[in-house]
């Protein structure tokens, strides 16, 4: 039996990738930097990524044959920023780099046949002159998560040519899921949605309605995850669904689902934006012929799926 290590198993793609792999007969297992307030998806073991010591010695004991690096520390961009710059370079450098590069040298030390998938962002495109960012984009990385996340990117593709060491990424762009946390203007939208049938006084504050993104189905994006580390060679892929689709759209789909006009619940502020948001359009064409991916839902589709799986889980 194949066994996966999924680093940052209590993340949304870390909660949905477990099952995926367990249903196709991988024995699952989770690294976590804390307790979780709910049951996780696999065996979890509390490990300090920032240990070297720590790292070699559960990596060595457990063996895997597949180890997704999905650690991450970020917030959205609706979030209010409290911590200073600095301190939120050390703590996105301290998930996206240095717990990488413990995983990546005990890789070399003690299971030198592991693949390694890591989760890298179309935030490392930065402010992007191109209509379209593929694998040969160039990187401008403009805030303290896409630079580390850059590095990260940066340290696989060493390892890989230097080490020989299976270091695969995803430069993944927004990928969603009924597990996306509150801060996420997916999730705002899609609970404002279910509020406002609930309440038909509830009234949802969001930023730019003209602003685009490239949306993607979580559950998709693992799907990629896995067909990438089973490809013969390691490389860098693309994870997208090639279409742009404004918030506008996004909450005209969501409020439409549970029958309601989203104009009679939904106002704009404009000062919960903090930092500019640029519309990155994703081209997947070196993943699709790779390995056949391509995105199962639609944006629409995408939109519904998750007003109806968040409404059953609430």
């Amino acid at each position: 039996m194949r066994r996966a290590l999924i680093i940052g198993a209590g993340g949304q793609d870390g909660r949905l990738l477990a099952p995926f792999l367990a249903d196709r007969g991988y024995d699952v297992h989770g690294w976590i930097r804390r307790e979780l307030s709910e049951s996780a998806p696999c065996a979890t073991t509390i490990v300090d990524i920032l240990s070297p010591s720590d790292v070699e010695k559960k990596l060595d004991l457990l063996q895997p044959n597949e180890i997704y690096y999905l650690a991450a520390f970020h917030h959205a961009t609706e979030d209010s920023i409290s911590s200073s710059m600095g301190d939120l370079l050390r703590r996105s450098f301290d998930v996206h780099v240095s717990g990488l590069l413990h995983v990546l040298s005990a890789i070399k030390r003690h299971c030198p046949y592991a693949r390694l998938f890591y989760a890298a962002s179309s935030h490392i495109f930065g402010k992007s002159e191109k209509d379209w960012q593929d694998e040969g984009t160039p990187l401008r990385p403009d805030s303290p998560y896409a630079i580390s996340k850059t590095a990260g990117l940066r340290c696989c593709q060493l390892f890989r040519q230097r080490e020989n060491i299976f270091a695969a990424t995803g430069i993944l762009f927004n990928h969603e899921s009924a597990l996306r946390t509150s801060s996420f203007v997916s999730k705002k939208i899609v609970r404002g949605a279910l509020q406002a049938r609930r309440d038909p006084a509830f009234q949802l504050d969001l930023g730019d309605l003209d602003a685009h993104a490239d949306w993607g189905y979580a559950p998709d994006y693992v799907d990629a995850m896995f067909r990438i580390l089973q490809l013969p060679q390691a490389s860098d892929y693309v994870v997208a669904s090639g279409e742009l689709h404004s918030v506008r759209e996004f909450v005209e789909l969501a409020f439409d689902e549970v029958g309601l006009d989203w104009r009679d619940h939904v106002s704009t502020k404009e000062d919960l934006l903090k930092r500019d948001a640029y519309p990155l359009r994703g081209d997947a064409s070196k993943l699709r012929h790779a390995t056949g991916w391509s995105p199962a839902l639609k944006f629409d589709q995408l939109v519904r799926q998750l007003v109806q799986e968040t409404g059953e889980s609430l």
